[in-house]
């Protein structure tokens, strides 16, 4: 997910969506025939020989450093520049990309300088450029590490001002009211499924020569090519939610090319899971973090006057749906907008407060704050068009990324037995993948994520609640990755953990990137200090 707070997602779809920082979800897939798995390894041959050539280019290269435009919003010393990488690194000669890539230099002395750490903030569709903000604004929990390493943040392919795709009239993405998510009939699913259709083909129209190679694998070829032009040995990375699956990837593509890896909020990289099977896990574990901010919300209700229980606030928040798909409030808020608004709670802890705010206002009768936290702002026409661009990369990578269900019906029964005991996002998170069902593209088989010659040890960092990324995806990247140590924030559900003010994983981190220091087991931490209204 986007580290830098909570960016509600819009979505074309005519339902909520999930944020563009969440990893999202594809379906069971058969195993491969011998004659299919053949031509995937002919193909990965061929794109690592063209990483390899795109690679040497970019050392040579390097990088033409610049004050950054101003219109990008970073300060001096942050400085700018470009990265240039084939669009197909099986043709390596053929049509070329840029990627926007931005660093600070380190703020220690030349002999405690250790390189590049570069950053990926998840999605997929998440611009990683304010990373080097963590220096120019003192952010007390990077100070440390700040001292030995250039900050380096880039936008992935297809991102921000990275060859940026697009689905449809960014305008148009954001216009509300959408359609509610939970579908009242079959005529509500033929309706949401016409959308998606639309969607697809959308994405086609507008971008369709990026489409086929759009995909994980890709993004860590171009971040192995980063490596190169920034004159790197070896890569420092520091990858959130998706960025976690972004950062195996390579540590499976690049083994021996990764020096100090951290991967935070970890999506589960079983290829079972990639990503249809992953996005309804997601389903599961946001219901659990609802319950969490609602029994919260509950122990505060001094504060907040929404209940003393958790049925109770949920009571509030089904009355005020209700009301919502009845009436739109101030003609643009319903239901869809709403979860958009809602689900940031049980994203990040940060958002407790604000959301439980708003909804105590609502409440006690000032309907105007909640219409202006959760409508869209079409006169934010830059903004807008981020959340537009970021939702076409998200659906383009994991639709690429993966082979997904085409049929209705598996869609229809599983979303449909899902929704009954969480009905939080189901069909929020089920419209807003669907366009993979029709995607115009080809889709891969995902990478078997696995230690490879070379790796060393990578650093999992976990809440034991997390909402986006389910638990259950740092085991499994532990058990992939061999030697790997995996530090969990017991009882703890907030999306981003390395963001967090937590001196037991906080230390550890900088242990880990400053010295290479792991511990000799896996370590439980106690949960971050919990929210005060």
């Amino acid at each position: 997910m986007r580290d830098s707070g909570p960016k509600r997602r819009a979505t074309a779809l005519g339902s909520a969506g999930v944020l563009v920082t969440t990893a999202l979800v594809a379906g069971a897939m058969s195993a491969p025939t011998a004659s299919a798995s053949a031509d995937t390894r002919h193909g990965r041959d061929r794109e690592a020989r063209g990483v390899a050539i795109a690679a040497a280019r970019a050392a040579q290269t390097g990088i033409d450093w610049r004050d950054c435009p101003a219109d990008w919003g970073l300060e001096k010393p942050i400085q700018c520049g470009w990265v240039t990488v084939p669009l197909d690194y099986a043709k390596p000669y053929g049509k070329q990309i840029k990627l926007a890539v931005d660093r600070v230099g380190n703020t220690g002395t030349e002999a405690e300088r250790q390189g590049a750490l570069v950053y990926n903030p998840g999605g997929p569709g998440g611009s990683g450029l304010r990373f080097p903000r963590r220096v120019t604004t003192k952010n007390p929990l990077w100070t440390n590490v700040a001292k030995a390493y250039d900050f380096v943040g880039f936008d992935p392919r297809g991102v921000g001002k990275s060859t940026p795709i697009s689905c449809v009239d960014p305008q148009e993405f954001v216009k509300a009211p959408k359609m509610d998510p939970v579908p009242d009939s079959e005529a509500d699913k033929r309706a949401q499924r016409k959308l998606a259709r639309e969607y697809a083909e959308g994405c086609q129209e507008r971008s369709g020569a990026m489409l086929p190679h759009m995909t994980t694998p890709n993004t860590a070829r171009d971040l192995d090519v980063i490596r190169a032009a920034l004159g790197e040995r070896k890569l420092n990375f520091l990858g959130v939610s998706y960025g976690t699956y972004l950062g195996a990837v390579y540590g499976t593509l690049f083994p021996g090319h990764v020096r100090r890896m951290v991967v935070d909020s970890v999506v589960n990289p079983s290829r079972d899971k990639i990503w249809y099977q992953a996005n309804l896990d997601q389903d599961v574990a946001f219901e659990t973090r609802w319950k969490d901010w609602q029994d919260w919300v509950a122990a505060n209700d001094a504060t907040f006057h929404l209940g003393t229980t958790r049925d109770a606030v949920q009571a509030q928040w089904l009355r005020l749906r209700a009301t919502a798909k009845k009436n739109p409030l101030g003609g643009v808020v319903g239901p869809a907008e709403l979860t958009s608004f809602f689900q940031s709670a049980p994203y990040y802890d940060s958002s407790w407060v604000p959301v439980a705010t708003v909804f105590s206002k609502y409440v006690a009768g000032d309907t105007q704050a909640l219409v202006d936290a959760a409508a869209p702002d079409l006169s934010d026409t830059a903004g807008n068009a981020a959340a537009e661009n970021g939702n076409a990369v998200y659906t383009a990578v994991e639709c690429t990324d993966a082979k997904w269900p085409t049929s209705w019906q598996k869609w229809d029964r599983d979303n449909t037995r899902l929704h009954r005991d969480h009905p939080f996002m189901t069909w929020a998170n089920a419209w807003m993948n669907l366009p993979c069902a029709t995607w115009p593209a080809k889709q891969h088989t995902p990478l078997d994520v696995r230690t490879g010659k070379g790796l060393p040890p990578v650093l999992i960092v976990q809440a034991e609640r997390d909402a986006a990324t389910p638990y259950e995806g740092a085991v499994e990247l532990h058990k992939r990755f061999k030697g790997s140590r995996l530090i969990t924030e017991k009882d703890a559900g907030s999306h981003g953990v390395t963001s967090l003010a937590n001196p037991c994983v906080n230390t550890r981190v900088d242990a880990y990137l400053l010295g290479g220091e792991l511990d000799g087991t896996d370590v439980t931490c106690a949960p971050h200090a919990t929210p005060k209204p």
